[in-house]
């Protein structure tokens, strides 16, 4: 119902309003656009929980809009790439609640803890934008153009609907109205409504791509789950977990050692898998590890999570950067990456900052669900 959720707004116009909205809001600001863009994926992503939807709803208006307004092509296609991996951290997010299946943590919890860290690396992303438009040169293009104030507004009321939904449906988990599942498809239900009252997509061939593009990633999740228990099965009578476990706790290493071969090797496996994958099959073998070292399942999962974000931008099989170079194909893939490298260095950082301050993903929680 999630998917379904997502699939329902990227069909629709609502990422170009976003975008168009952040535009005018942040005119006056430097790096204004790239600036745009990256806020525009960060909303969109908590509309969608979808990183390859995000990259595509907001890269097609958003890059071809910046490289006209004289921003370089790494930054552009760079900024769209990264932006778009925080679908599967910003709540409502399919990573998360695989995770919390196959950890048996809180899905609701999981939610909470992603909206501190989403904001941070959002943060670090915009402040480099800010930092390399500023330094290229590539500053308030158009400082001419004046919006009204009713220009800055117009969008507003086709977005907050969404919005609204977003936050009732994260309020409903972690308020303990609704379980994963109801909330889910409420949450569905209303975005298919909104989408045919607001954008009008109403037709029945409209709503066949939605429901086709929903089921599509559905059984793709659903054929990952059923392989990754038979692996589960086949690693834990083979006592391979276990050995594992008992490898790392028998190394009497220094436990911030053991969790940095623990991100490298997650870092390693999200250069070729997807995130659903590397988290069902790593997950049942990592946990006892996890806790055995006293961290946080909860904080762990969001560890993971930017993990699997940089997974999404690393060759040879980073799916956001195929998804940006079937936008703009005239770009090369060597320059896209070039754009994105700096951006995966903001992930690292959200990592070690992670780690220096866990509170920063269970304090709100905590404050929240006690």
């Amino acid at each position: 119902m999630f998917v379904i959720m997502g699939a329902a707004v990227a069909s629709s116009r609502a990422g170009s309003d976003l975008y168009e909205a952040l535009a005018r809001l942040l005119h006056k600001v430097p790096g204004s656009l790239v600036i745009s863009n990256i806020g525009a994926c960060a909303l969109f992503s908590a509309l969608t929980g979808s990183s390859p939807a995000t990259c595509a709803a907001i890269g097609k208006m958003g890059i071809p809009e910046m490289r006209k307004r004289g921003y370089d092509a790494d930054l552009a296609t760079g900024a769209i790439a990264a932006g778009g991996t925080l679908g599967i951290l910003i709540p409502p997010s399919v990573t998360m609640i695989l995770y919390g299946i196959a950890s048996e943590t809180s899905i609701g919890r999981l939610f909470i803890a992603g909206i501190i860290p989403g904001l941070l690396l959002t943060g670090l992303f915009m402040a480099w934008a800010l930092f390399l438009s500023w330094k290229r040169g590539t500053v308030l293009i158009d400082k001419d153009r004046i919006y009204s104030l009713k220009e800055k507004v117009e969008l507003l009321p086709r977005l907050l609907p969404f919005i609204a939904v977003i936050v009732g449906v994260v309020y409903a988990l972690y308020g303990g109205i609704a379980t994963p599942s109801e909330a889910a498809g409420v949450g569905a239900m209303l975005c298919l409504l909104m989408v045919a009252v607001i954008y009008r997509v109403w037709r029945p061939r409209d709503l066949w791509l939605i429901l086709r593009d929903g089921l599509r990633e559905s059984g793709m999740l659903l054929m990952i789950i059923g392989a990754s228990i038979l692996f589960g099965y086949m690693m834990s009578s083979l006592q391979v977990t276990q050995s594992v476990a008992e490898a790392i706790g028998e190394m009497n290493a220094n436990k911030w050692v053991v969790l940095g071969a623990i991100n490298l090797m997650l870092l390693a496996a999200g250069c070729f898998l997807p995130p659903a994958a590397i988290i069902l099959m790593t997950t049942p073998i990592l946990m006892p590890v996890i806790l055995a070292a006293g961290f946080d399942p909860i904080w762990f999962g969001v560890i993971l999570t930017i993990n699997m974000e940089l997974g999404l931008i690393t060759p040879p099989v980073g799916l956001n950067l195929f998804v940006i170079n079937g936008i703009t194909p005239d770009v090369k893939l060597q320059t896209i990456l070039k754009g994105a490298f700096p951006f995966m260095l903001c992930m690292v950082l959200a990592i070690l900052i992670l780690c220096i301050f866990p509170e920063l993903a269970t304090w709100l929680p905590n404050k929240v669900m006690g």
